[in-house]
């Protein structure tokens, strides 16, 4: 994958990261996908709220001792201090935390890259919204799955009209990991995801659902209309929301459906989009994530795979192993999320121009567009599933 941001400035963006000490799943792939095209090198990070394990943390993986700080404030002032300071953070802490970092980070005129959701409260999105407008600083929010090559085909596909105009889109977001009361035991009363005064007003609408929404927007680039929802817990007693079932239509009249489910037993980050047209359908599952279906209204069947040399352009570069029969995963899908920040920031800066991976990396529109998903599938469901609109809640 070419490498602009060498061509630009001799050098990778200077990055520095806050959140991912273990147990972590997400922070070495983060610290690995950042790094994984030489556009970014990881420089600084406050690893974890406590000072002194935030220390030792990022000294375990490989930072020098000197740039391993014990907050947020203290990294960003001591960097600006710096002639090699970060230029650019990753934001992977607990959803309540993430707008207190991108306002200090966005204030110093540092470039973000944050976890979804963007934050706990919609009116909040919009005003991180309006701050990163006003600073100038590019925001990506961390949508993984539309980092994958063969996601990156079915959109440019249903955009290209291979299926002609879109009517029905269903989504299944299964996982089982709350399957079991695992708040009620010592470790699981740890787990801040199980805190909704961390988690945010709906558990497994800002985890997984907010990803369902995303995906439907991306590959068919329709925003919501309305949707109508039913939102809670399978499991009685349980504080946070572990199972969403939503009807929605989209702008221009397509319908659709997206169920989202973290306590679903026996089942693993089970992920499908299928996008149904007048002439076929497009389907895409994560469990085969290198390839995607196309079935006609005549019956035929095609199967594509990453690394065919006849996709569009918009898989090419996202593909790195141009060869069929050679997997790639969710490290190089976040890498594709970091390959287009960096040409984001490239391009606020004047470097160079807004690139095909800039423009299919979630922006903090795509942020503010979650937190709506949220707040109005929440009402709806306060109202029996009434329909409820989103366009004027994104302002």
């Amino acid at each position: 994958m070419p490498n602009p941001v060498l061509a630009a400035l001799g050098r990778p963006l200077r990055l520095g990261i806050v959140g991912g000490a273990p147990p972590s799943m997400i922070g070495p792939v983060h610290r690995m996908a950042a790094e994984m095209d030489g556009r970014f090198r990881l420089l600084a990070g406050v690893l974890s709220s406590r000072p002194e394990r935030s220390r030792a943390e990022g000294r375990a993986i490989g930072l020098d001792a000197a740039r391993c700080y014990g907050s947020v404030e203290e990294m960003i002032a001591a960097e600006a201090a710096r002639a090699d300071g970060i230029e650019a953070l990753a934001v992977i802490t607990p959803n309540d935390s993430h707008a207190r970092y991108m306002r200090a980070a966005l204030a110093a005129g540092l470039d973000v890259m944050v976890e979804k959701p963007l934050c706990n409260d919609l009116a909040e999105a919009r005003d991180l919204r309006d701050l990163a407008r006003r600073s100038g600083c590019a925001v990506a929010v961390t949508h993984t799955y539309s980092g994958y090559p063969m996601l990156r085909e079915m959109r440019a596909r249903v955009l290209g009209g291979a299926i002609g105009t879109v009517r029905l889109v269903t989504v299944d977001y299964f996982a089982g990991g709350n399957a079991a009361l695992v708040e009620a035991t010592p470790e699981g009363a740890m787990r801040w995801r199980l805190n909704p005064q961390v988690s945010g007003p709906s558990l497994v609408l800002g985890d997984i659902g907010t990803h369902g929404h995303h995906l439907v927007s991306f590959v068919t680039g329709l925003p919501f209309e309305s949707v109508s929802a039913e939102v809670g817990a399978l499991l009685p007693g349980r504080k946070v929301h572990d199972i969403a079932q939503i009807r929605f239509r989209l702008e221009g009249g397509a319908r659709g459906r997206l169920d989202v489910c973290n306590a679903a037993a026996g089942t693993s980050n089970e992920l499908s989009i299928r996008v149904f047209g007048e002439t076929g359908h497009l389907a895409w599952e994560h469990r085969d994530h290198g390839r995607l279906r196309h079935a006609t209204l005549d019956g035929d069947v095609t199967i594509m795979g990453a690394g065919q040399p006849n996709l569009s352009q918009a898989a090419g570069e996202a593909t790195r192993l141009q060869r069929q029969g050679h997997p790639e995963g969710l490290t190089e899908a976040v890498a594709n999320l970091y390959a287009g920040f960096a040409e984001m920031i490239l391009a606020r800066r004047g470097l160079g121009p807004v690139t095909g991976l800039a423009r299919l990396t979630p922006s903090v529109d795509a942020g503010v567009a979650g937190l709506a998903f949220v707040m109005a599938c929440l009402d709806s469901s306060a109202a029996g599933g009434a329909q409820v609109p989103l366009s004027d809640r994104i302002r």
